[in-house]
């Protein structure tokens, strides 16, 4: 199959903080895989509507009706993070705005991939309580893919997921290396030349910490990410204030 019109929406994992490349900003998975798309298929057309800090609902108001003015027939959702972490998490509710952007998109004739969200417990020992959140999520966002033939990486069940290269230091965001399994992930779900299940794979072993580096990783990241955070929740403030999409229209891809 041919795609000429990619559009990825979601927050930040689709922006691609966590991927910065140095000279033009963030690139991120969406973008990488953008250009593993352009190159099956040249003249590919490729639109970023991803905002960081949104939640679901917000990824459904602001995004899926300009998603649909550019008609795209191939489109990624990413979403749920940001409100699996905040207090009040409904998942029913979340994942029913996922679904509405599932529905909307297939109906138009896109072909749609999202994917499941990793074991955060094992990513950072704090989060562990979320965990029930996580599982319930994933188990809501397959069942809401199936009911529209959504195409789903899941990540959940590999080792990979969390293992700490796959993240940046604020463990919410993916690092290089993740950014780069999510597209490979998504390659292989589109069936792209080149694309096989090697995404699946573990990372090479490496030496386990110790308590004491352990202990000392954890809390430099509360003083570092957690901490900052929750003054920002308090205050009622999020990163996606002022801020909008990097790529909001279609442009041609141009490859490296």
């Amino acid at each position: 199959m041919t795609y000429q019109r990619y559009v990825a929406l979601g927050d930040s994992q689709t922006e691609g903080l966590g991927d910065w490349d140095g000279s033009a900003g963030y690139r991120g998975w969406a973008d990488r895989l953008a250009d593993q798309l352009a190159e099956a298929n040249p003249g590919l057309q490729y639109a970023n509507l991803a905002i960081r800090g949104l939640g679901t609902a917000k990824i459904r108001a602001g995004q899926l009706e300009p998603a649909l003015a550019l008609e795209p027939d191939i489109a990624t959702v990413l979403g749920g993070m940001n409100d699996l972490i905040r207090p009040g998490f409904r998942a029913a509710e979340v994942v029913a705005d996922l679904e509405e952007i599932f529905a909307a998109l297939t109906a138009a004739g896109a072909v749609v991939a999202t994917v499941t969200l990793p074991d955060i417990g094992k990513i950072a020992p704090l989060a562990k309580r979320l965990r029930p959140r996580v599982i319930e999520f994933n188990a809501r966002i397959t069942a809401a893919a199936d009911r529209h033939g959504v195409l789903v990486a899941d990540t959940y069940p590999h080792a990979f997921a969390t293992d700490p290269r796959m993240w940046s230091t604020d463990r919410l965001h993916a690092s290089p290396l993740g950014h780069a399994r999510i597209a490979a992930a998504m390659s292989h779900l589109f069936g792209l030349p080149g694309s096989d299940d090697a995404w699946t794979l573990p990372l090479e072993p490496q030496a386990r910490p110790t308590p004491w580096q352990a202990t000392r990783t954890e809390l430099a990241w509360i003083a570092s990410f957690v901490t900052p955070w929750a003054y920002r929740r308090l205050r009622g403030r999020s990163t996606a204030d002022g801020r909008t999409a990097k790529r909001p229209h279609l442009t041609p891809v141009t490859l490296p």
